[in-house]
Formats: C-alpha cells, sequence, structure tokens
C-alpha cells in the first residue's frame, strides 16, 4: 500500500472518531460543580428541578395604600397643619371686656396662644396682654369677706361672670377687689388662677 494514501486513510478515520467522540458528549447535560456538590443543568444552562420539590414564588406584598390626608372644610389645605401667627390672619374672636382673664397655652416669638374659660381664643401679640392678675367668678358665684376667714364681715357678693382684680393668692384664699369693693374669696370660686398658685 502507498504510504502517503495509508497516511490520508488514518487521518480520515481519526476525523470520523472525533466528530462521533464530540457528538455523544454534546447530546449528554453539562454538569456544574457548585461548592462541592455536583448540580445537573439542563441543557439551557437553567438548574434542572428533576427530583426536587417544586419551587413556589414567594407572595406578593402589597405596598401599603398612603392615608388620605384629611383637609378642611373651607379652606381644603391639609389638617392638621402647622402655621405661625400674623397681623394678616383672619381675626376668630375679639375680647372685649377689660380684665378678662386669659390663659396662655403657646408661645411663638411676641405671640402668646390664648384661650378664655369657655375655651375659645387664638394668637394674640404680646403687647395686647397685661402681665395684671385678674379671675372671673364661677357659675356659683363668690362671696367677698373682709378678711381671708369666713367668720369676718361680708364685703359683697359677686355674681356669675364678675371680673375681680387679684391683689394677691395663697392656698386657698384670693385677696381682690370688684365694683369697688375690696376684700378676699375662695381661690376656688374664680377662674383665672391655678388651684395650686400662689403669688403676691
Amino acid at each position: 500500500m502507498n504510504r502517503p494514501r495509508t497516511i490520508a486513510l488514518v487521518a480520515a478515520l481519526l476525523a470520523i472518531a472525533v466528530g462521533i467522540l464530540f457528538a455523544s458528549v454534546t447530546a449528554r447535560a453539562p454538569v456544574a460543580m457548585a461548592g462541592n456538590s455536583p448540580q445537573i443543568t439542563a441543557g439551557n444552562g437553567l438548574p434542572s428541578t428533576a427530583g426536587s420539590p417544586p419551587q413556589t414564588a414567594p407572595p406578593e406584598t402589597a405596598a401599603p395604600a398612603p392615608a388620605e390626608t384629611a383637609r378642611g372644610p373651607v379652606t381644603g389645605l391639609p389638617l392638621p397643619r402647622f402655621v405661625t401667627p400674623s397681623l394678616t390672619h383672619r381675626i376668630d374672636w375679639v375680647f372685649t371686656a377689660r380684665g378678662m382673664p386669659l390663659e396662655v397655652v403657646g408661645e411663638y416669638g411676641h405671640w402668646r396662644r390664648v384661650r378664655d374659660h369657655d375655651g375659645f381664643g387664638g394668637w394674640v401679640h404680646y403687647r395686647m396682654l397685661s402681665g395684671a392678675r385678674a379671675g372671673l367668678v364661677n357659675p356659683g358665684g363668690a362671696v367677698l369677706f373682709a378678711r381671708a376667714d369666713t367668720a369676718s364681715p361680708i364685703n359683697a357678693e359677686l355674681e356669675p361672670g364678675v371680673i375681680a382684680t387679684l391683689t394677691r393668692c395663697g392656698p386657698s384664699w384670693c385677696q381682690a377687689r370688684a365694683g369697688g369693693y375690696r376684700g378676699w374669696l375662695f381661690k376656688s370660686q374664680l377662674w383665672g388662677v391655678g388651684q395650686a398658685e400662689t403669688f403676691k
């Protein structure tokens, strides 16, 4: 046999053998190593699910719906909201009674948030307020004694709603004047001074 023809025949046989081997290898699923444990992957490169429990997608958690913001029936602005007092704001109340006691419940700069005995009020400029103390006689009325003693003479009987100017207050009694009368009355008969408050 001619030597060149023999070499060509051997090369052809080798090419056929390599082709058959390549076809058998590609027909098998490839094996990918994950850590130290083999993981079988399907032909599309994704992990095979054969022999493993079915996987379920985690439930989707719906995003909480945003809380609806309450709005004022007049302005349509959100409630509650923060504002600052100003001379340009609407006037809600006008206190016309001179010496009317008001309770300060808030402060902002030169402004004071006040309320009266009925709980009504708003923001007032501090220059509109006085440090003088006064008390509003409660619905039951009050008796103005000559001294801080119920055995002392009665100087006057004050009707509900009378404004009394307070000079000083102790634990139980307040010295006051109203309608041209002076004397002492029980602190509990007044709105405008704290029950535990004392001053001179």
